[in-house]
């Protein structure tokens, strides 16, 4: 695998060639590699509670719920929780279920003065196939990174 500054470089130009409003978007390999080698790298999974207790869960991971179950409302505590829990220094990651919810966690971060924010594409489960099933053809799970059910 790639070093530190390579992941981090191909992300931030994969950030400026998207035009994103954060630091870089790393696929799902490229994240379990930073938060295997990075120091103070912090994966902060932004999926529901119920979407954690049920299809499972990243170990290791900071968990902040961007929208809450049911009805996904928007969590007006998220940013409290991010900073209690995570550095505005460090290097963060934000994963969700197919990196919609965590492209904006990481654009509100950003605005909120974390400097080092990343988006994971891909998510935990991927877009879904022409079957209209996730898990399928991307994301955390189906690339077989580590991940646990409750």
């Amino acid at each position: 695998m790639a070093n530190i500054t390579e992941i981090l470089k191909t992300a931030q130009q994969r950030a400026k060639d998207l035009n994103l409003p954060y630091q870089g978007a790393l696929t799902p390999e490229e994240t379990y590699e930073l938060m295997r080698s990075a120091p103070g790298a912090k994966l902060v999974d932004v999926r529901s509670r119920a979407e954690i207790d049920w299809v499972g869960r990243v170990p290791g991971a900071v968990e902040i719920e961007w929208a809450t179950y049911p009805g996904m409302k928007i969590n007006p505590n998220f940013m409290a929780a991010l900073e209690q829990q995570v550095d505005k220094e460090a290097l963060v990651m934000f994963i969700c279920r197919s990196a919609r919810r965590s492209h904006t966690a990481a654009s509100v971060a950003t605005q909120s003065g974390y400097s080092n924010c990343y988006n994971v594409l891909e998510g935990f489960e991927g877009d879904r196939n022409t079957s209209n099933q996730r898990n399928r053809v991307a994301g955390w799970r189906f690339k077989g990174l580590p991940w646990e059910q409750s």
